[in-house]
């Protein structure tokens, strides 16, 4: 494993981020919406219902936290699909570029994104609605690397999928990781769940990390419980879907897939 290459792979997607400035707005656009969005309508509850002083941090706190999941996936699966649009896949493994080195530096790529999203989204919260989110504390750290992980592992998913069964999956790329949002107890404490939806919430590390940044916020108590079992989890899902990629990325190359991926 050469760091030269991978780093040569993560320039690739940066120059294209650099002088396009379109792709640059998705990666602001649509996170800033949602904040300003959810942000007004949190404030416009907070200030109806005198019994919620906390609304607005839980919200907006689940918003931010969310949208680094969010990025983490994409920055895996949209970051393929750019090489796939390019036709450059075939090009790049007949290059000395292992499959492992292509994976570390689509995830150099989906730090990036984290990063720009993450502080665009932090510093419009201030501005705005004044709310600091690294009032939560040290916390805030093993939150965000969790769901990093568990974004890694949806997006290795999706990626996978892609290569198999082409362009036709493409959607999964936008729309996966919302399926996994309603029993992530994002907005919401799992105890709204139905029982059935309880049961299925204890397995989502999401569900863990969200519970657990309520209960900063409430009583700044340090969830530990809850990221310990949010991290074994992670660990969990992310050799799972690095296995589930690689027996993918095998059977597309004894099809001879991968020299069709993008037509």
């Amino acid at each position: 494993m050469k760091f030269h290459r991978i780093f040569a792979v993560f320039l690739r997607y940066f120059y294209i981020y650099r002088r396009s400035g379109t792709r640059i707005l998705e990666t602001v656009y649509w996170p800033l919406l949602d904040l300003v969005l959810w942000g007004f309508v949190t404030l416009y509850l907070s200030r109806s219902a005198k019994g919620l002083p906390q609304f607005v941090a839980f919200l907006l706190g689940a918003l931010i936290l969310w949208d680094i999941l969010f990025r983490s996936q994409q920055g895996i699966s949209v970051s393929f699909l750019e090489d796939v649009w390019a036709r450059n896949f075939l090009n790049i493994f007949v290059s000395p570029l292992t499959t492992w080195e292509y994976l570390l530096a689509l995830m150099l790529s989906s730090l990036l994104k984290i990063l720009i999203a993450g502080v665009v989204l932090t510093l419009m919260a201030w501005l705005l609605f004044s709310f600091n989110i690294f009032l939560i504390g040290i916390s805030l750290l093993p939150f965000l690397i969790l769901l990093v992980f568990l974004g890694w592992a949806i997006g290795l998913i999706t990626t996978a999928i892609i290569l198999r069964f082409g362009q036709q999956a493409e959607v999964l790329a936008w729309g996966i990781a919302l399926l996994f949002q309603p029993v992530s107890a994002v907005f919401y404490p799992v105890s709204v769940l139905p029982p059935i939806l309880q049961a299925v919430a204890r397995f989502m590390p999401a569900a863990h990390v969200f519970e657990g940044m309520r209960s900063v916020i409430s009583t700044g108590a340090f969830p530990k419980r809850e990221l310990l079992v949010a991290l074994a989890l992670d660990v969990v899902y992310l050799a799972a879907a690095l296995a589930f990629f690689f027996w993918m990325f095998r059977v597309a190359r004894k099809k001879g897939l991968l020299a069709r991926v993008g037509e």
